[in-house]
């Protein structure tokens, strides 16, 4: 809690300055004043804004989707609160459409509980929406959580999926983005283990460590080599006084953002540098496109303590999941029991997180999925964030996603027809 508390005064210690530079930056971008057209005055103002975003905390970033486009029309967006816990909340992305409109597929998008918020994938949902009913769990900052709401642990996590399948109803499909790919179809094999009729249609697992015993990535090793008990004493602190979780042990998440950052220091570093050129020239667009990616990766969440450790252990040192020693409370979870929901995995071919072949080990678990009923995909040339984000996700990755649940979501329904027509007949 010390070093946790620390970090806090430090922040506050930095108020005054941030302020004060923040004050001298618009001073000298100010158009009245004739220093800001020279060349001294763009360079002090660059200076100072670099130095105010550099020391700020990142708050919570908006969604900020209104409107998407079906059949070639606008349409506006909003979203919608529809289930909630205390630790997370299920938006529902509702598009005002015509009343005539054909059915879309109705997907749940479960975001990584892993440091960032789910606003990361705000390019996934945006390329979702035109042809999708769009659902994203949206996970709770825990130092925002009362000491008094209780745990929240991976079991948690999965039940929680569960409940939002539940809320949903039939016909939906599931996709899960790195972290959750675990408990997803872990929540996947227990509900079809039970005979669930709300069990997805669908199972989209994008670069997920399903079994981070093939070509493990750095994240991997540092797990390896460590006890988890070395992962308690050093990365497990209390939320400070005065937030709401105030003294909920959490995992900090300006520890996991120092964790993915030093992986790349030199190009966050070359980022900045440009980013400060980019002021000096007044290059506006560039420097705009600096400041949203920042804003997004800067903002971080806390993870509770009990979450972080059974994750660490279960998936990182464990490999449960794929050892099939797996337990959700005091059920063992069997993958072979999957055979109606169909499965799709994807993977990128540069990813430094989840290593080439880890998500497509799910194939190897599921056994009982049959051949028609599953597919995997590798996009060359993009890393982790290119697996849900950027161009290649929105031109290659996207469509196939889509192509995917269609023929599943139209399959199912098809079948559904045939059995009542036989009925019919006898």
């Amino acid at each position: 809690m010390v070093f946790y508390q620390l970090y806090e005064l430090s922040h506050a210690a930095m108020s005054p300055w941030r302020a004060a530079a923040d004050a001298m930056r618009l001073a000298y971008k100010n158009p009245l004043n004739p220093i800001s057209q020279t060349p001294a005055g763009r360079t002090f103002a660059a200076g100072l804004e670099v130095f105010e975003r550099t020391t700020r905390r990142y708050a919570k970033p908006e969604f900020g989707i209104n409107e998407t486009t079906i059949d070639s029309k606008t349409v506006p967006v909003h979203e919608d609160v529809v289930w909630k816990k205390p630790f997370c909340n299920l938006i529902h992305f509702h598009r005002a459409v015509e009343p005539d409109h054909k059915s879309d597929p109705k997907i749940l998008i479960v975001a990584p509980m892993s440091g960032h918020y789910a606003t990361l994938l705000r390019g996934t949902v945006d390329t979702l929406l035109p042809n999708a009913d769009v659902y994203i769990t949206d996970w709770i900052d825990a130092r925002m959580v009362p000491v008094s709401d209780g745990d929240f642990d991976l079991d948690d996590y999965i039940d929680y999926i569960i409940e939002m399948l539940h809320h949903l109803g039939e016909n939906t499909h599931v996709m899960a983005v790195c972290q959750p790919s675990v408990p997803v179809l872990a929540a996947v094999a227990v509900m079809e283990k039970r005979g669930d009729p709300y069990a997805p249609r669908s199972m989209t697992l994008m670069g997920g460590p399903i079994d981070t015993r093939i070509n493990p990535t750095a994240v991997n090793a540092l797990a390896e080599t460590k006890p988890l008990g070395w992962f308690r004493d050093n990365v497990i602190m209390r939320v400070p006084w005065p937030q709401p979780g105030f003294m909920r042990e959490v995992y900090p998440g300006f520890l996991q953002l120092s964790g993915f950052m030093s992986m790349n220091l030199d190009k966050h570093m070359i980022a900045q540098k440009d980013f400060f050129q980019h002021l000096v020239e007044n290059d506006g667009d560039s420097a705009e496109k600096h400041r949203d990616f920042y804003d997004e990766y800067l903002a971080v969440m806390d993870l509770t303590a009990e979450f972080y450790l059974q994750t660490v252990q279960t998936v990182f040192i464990d490999h449960a999941l794929p050892k099939g020693q797996f337990m959700h409370r005091d059920e063992l979870v069997e993958p072979s029991a999957i055979h109606n929901v169909a499965l799709l995995t994807i993977e990128g071919e540069n990813d430094d997180i989840s290593g080439v072949g880890q998500t497509r080990a799910a194939h190897d678990i599921c056994t009982n999925i049959p051949e028609g009923r599953r597919q995997h995909y590798m996009q060359p040339r993009v890393g982790h964030y290119g697996v849900f984000n950027g161009s290649c996700f929105r031109a290659e990755i996207a469509p196939r996603i889509v192509d995917f649940i269609r023929a599943h979501d139209d399959e199912k329904t098809a079948r559904k027809a045939k059995v009542a027509v036989r009925r019919r007949k006898h």
